[in-house]
């Protein structure tokens, strides 16, 4: 009788939070467009500086000019490491010497490790739609709060961008220092429109932009996982997201929900549920990122810790690869703790010389640069 009662409950509260979505749906607010997020910005193109401070050419003809061409042969490959015990958190003071790469199965030299504290550059990818975020939902309050509370935690050194997503991705708010830029983007997070939920191709495009920005960097999404109306197939965006490499730190959305409506769920229903918790594991881990499960509001505190001493408190491996061919192919990267006196997985142990557990989180390959001439 009470699991009759609590669903009828759940069910008039469904009806009437989908009357208030549409009651207030003609009042939304419009985010502002822009397209500029992440993407390299171009020096300016009047740099010419007067003429009585030009050099003077040797050549005054055109045929005189000497054809010249250039060819790149060098390649050098940083390599992002975190190394996290078994309650993630970061494992400080490794040796050099500890650490093994190997490229497509083939051990490379490392030419320098260092250890620093940095600021980073995040983006926050957001699912909004109105698919699982009606107006004033649980899941609509749980995406806020999720987005509000990782904000908090930045530093004034850091770089946030905000974008939504539904069937279209929308930027929301360019890389900015600005807290109060980045918390006026929040605030458009109000009235969710379209029912769709493209992740892949907003996933994609993301990774893109960012693909070229210099320094820690990541992609923290806020999703449920499940995508419904992308161009991209699953297959073609992990490609892509794996030539980007940007970091990739998945949070799911509703999984305490989802516990509940389970027994209540179709077959089919739950198995998308899934496959949408395995994609953003595979977008995660294939990056180098993290992907988390919260059930309860006080995991996230925890969560965007995890986030920072990763992106914070990393170790950076550079090596030049045995393999120098422009080709354009994608190397696969795995990156092993080792004794080097007899070559064997590293054991760490904890101030009572106890063993830890730990877990190595790097990006699992990178894409051969192409000929240059």
């Amino acid at each position: 009788m009470r699991t009759s009662r609590l669903a009828v409950l759940l069910a008039a509260s469904c009806a009437a939070v989908s009357m208030a979505a549409y009651l207030f749906a003609q009042d939304g607010p419009q985010a502002p467009s822009s397209d500029s997020v992440a993407k390299p910005r171009k020096p300016a193109t009047d740099s010419t500086p007067p003429e009585d401070q030009q050099i003077p050419s040797e050549y005054h003809k055109k045929d005189e000019i000497p054809e010249t061409t250039f060819h790149s042969n060098a390649t050098t490959v940083s390599v992002d490491v975190a190394v996290l015990d078994n309650k993630g958190r970061f494992i400080p003071n490794i040796p050099a010497g500890n650490f093994r790469v190997l490229e497509d199965n083939v051990p490379q030299k490392i030419e320098n490790t260092s250890k620093a504290e940095a600021p980073m550059t995040v983006c926050l990818l957001i699912e909004f739609s109105g698919r699982f975020q009606q107006f004033y939902s649980e899941t609509w309050y749980q995406t806020l709060t999720a987005a509000y509370g990782f904000v908090q935690t930045l530093k004034r050194d850091d770089y946030a961008a905000v974008i939504s997503y539904d069937m279209h991705e929308q930027i929301l708010s360019d890389f900015t220092n600005d807290r109060n830029k980045t918390y006026q983007a929040l605030q458009e997070l109000r009235i969710p429109g379209m029912s769709e939920a493209n992740l892949f191709d907003a996933f994609t495009d993301t990774e893109e932009r960012m693909e070229n920005i210099e320094g820690r960097k990541a992609i923290v999404l806020l999703s449920s996982g499940v995508d419904t109306f992308s161009k991209l197939t699953f297959d073609k965006a992990r490609k892509r997201i794996q030539e980007a490499a940007v970091p990739v730190f998945a949070i799911s959305l509703m999984q305490a929900l989802r516990i509940m409506a389970e027994p209540y769920m179709s077959s089919s229903r739950e198995i998308g549920f899934l496959q949408a918790d395995n994609q953003m594991k595979t977008f995660a881990r294939e990056t180098g990122g993290q992907s988390f499960f919260p059930r309860f509001y006080g995991e996230f505190p925890g969560i965007y810790q995890a986030i920072a001493e990763s992106l914070r408190n990393e170790y950076t491996l550079t090596y030049h690869p045995t393999n120098q061919a422009h080709d354009g192919s994608y190397r696969h990267i795995r990156v092993e703790l080792v004794n080097p006196a007899n070559n064997e997985p590293l054991r760490v142990v904890d101030e009572k010389q106890k063993p830890i557990k730990y877990q190595i989180v790097a990006k699992q390959g990178y894409k051969a640069p192409h000929e240059v001439e």
